[in-house]
């Protein structure tokens, strides 16, 4: 009977280990798919890191029993993997960032400020994050901020946060496309800069998909130019309700499958938006005249096709020199890296950090670059 049930047990982890590592093959291949055509499998690519996870428990459980062979099904699978895992994890020294400029750098924010919290005029909670939000990004001294889900109005019971950061954090220039999001209320990305800006311009991306827009700065630097995109990509769209139906399913509190349905499909859709879009930011990036710097919220980890196209040839900041997984999104899940500074190989990215404050739902990125001579 003990030997029955050793077999039993023994075989039970073989097959689960092979189950695995199968599914865990097929999130390795969600950067070279296109979401439009292969959503399933990029879906299968945001679960990446937990099924690594997996994977590494099983190589180590085979090697503690002393069953190297049944080990090689783990670890080949993880040479396959090897570029997924080196996008998703920095390696680098986790030294303490310097905030005294050097000289001959670029100071570069990325941010999702999420409308700054409050839109009106009011004594309460969300006016008090708001200013805290507008001190943080004081104390950087960074000559660009480029800021996601930023929120202005004309309207007087409401902020103007662009004039608010050009008279009291110093910042002169700035880009806007002013998309409209109700009488005299603006919603969109921008950037601000301490150095002129010399041309600008919008990107619209193709219907379906909502009006985030790409947009661009030419920014004069000493006797250089070089070209800042930010964007933020179509957006997931979980509201509250989502939330709670994430939280019953971790917890199996309730049915799995009616619980799933909306999520799946919210997933599907912002997947596949998310690819077209993708593609035409690879388009336009590369017809650029000057070096490029590019900060996003992406909404999706370093281990998507989306990531990929975007990306490129570029260099990712936090991968140069951050440490970790390096999650920005504060909610959901500690794998959540959804937010990059990119940098063209005509910068030197000298130091990277990640401010850990939960003022926004997301964390602000900071890189020091350095034009090459």
């Amino acid at each position: 009977m003990a030997s029955k049930l050793r077999i039993f047990t023994k075989r039970f982890f073989i097959y689960a280990n092979i189950a695995v590592v199968f599914f865990f093959l097929l999130s390795c291949l969600s950067p070279y798919l296109n979401p439009q055509k292969w959503w399933f499998i990029s879906f299968l690519g945001l679960g990446f890191p937990f099924l690594l996870v997996l994977v590494v428990f099983f190589l180590i459980g085979w090697l503690i029993i002393m069953r190297p062979r049944y080990a090689l099904i783990s670890g080949v699978a993880l040479l396959f993997s090897i570029q997924s895992v080196l996008v998703s994890f920095a390696f680098n020294n986790p030294g303490s960032f310097e905030y005294k400029r050097t000289p001959g750098t670029i100071r570069v924010i990325t941010w999702n400020v999420a409308r700054f919290i409050e839109l009106k005029k009011v004594n309460n909670k969300g006016s008090a994050t708001r200013l805290k939000m507008l001190e943080l990004l004081k104390q950087q001294d960074a000559d660009v901020l480029c800021l996601q889900e930023f929120h202005t109005s004309t309207k007087e019971d409401y902020y103007d946060n662009i004039q608010t950061i050009q008279d009291e954090l110093g910042y002169p220039y700035h880009y806007f496309n002013f998309d409209t999001d109700g009488d005299e209320m603006f919603y969109s990305s921008i950037i601000f800069s301490r150095y002129p800006i010399v041309d600008s311009g919008t990107v619209r991306y193709p219907r379906p998909t909502l009006p985030d827009v790409l947009i661009h700065a030419d920014i004069k630097f000493n006797s250089d130019t070089f070209r800042v995109f930010t964007t933020r990509l179509q957006s997931l769209r979980f509201n509250k309700e989502d939330y709670k139906n994430l939280d019953k399913i971790k917890s199996g509190d309730d049915s799995l499958i009616s619980n799933s349905k909306t999520i799946l499909s919210k997933l599907k859709r912002g997947l596949s938006y998310h690819g077209i879009q993708a593609d035409l930011i690879d388009e336009i990036r590369d017809i650029s005249p000057h070096p490029v710097l590019f900060c996003a919220d992406l909404n999706e980890i370093p281990n998507s096709y989306t990531y990929r196209r975007v990306k490129a040839d570029m260099q990712d900041a936090f991968l140069k020199k951050g440490f970790g997984i390096g999650r920005t999104f504060s909610g959901l899940s500690p794998t959540l890296r959804i937010d990059y500074i990119f940098a063209d190989k005509r910068f030197k990215v000298r130091q990277f950090n990640r401010v850990v404050k939960s003022l926004s739902d997301h964390y602000m990125l900071v890189a020091d670059v350095e034009l090459k001579r």
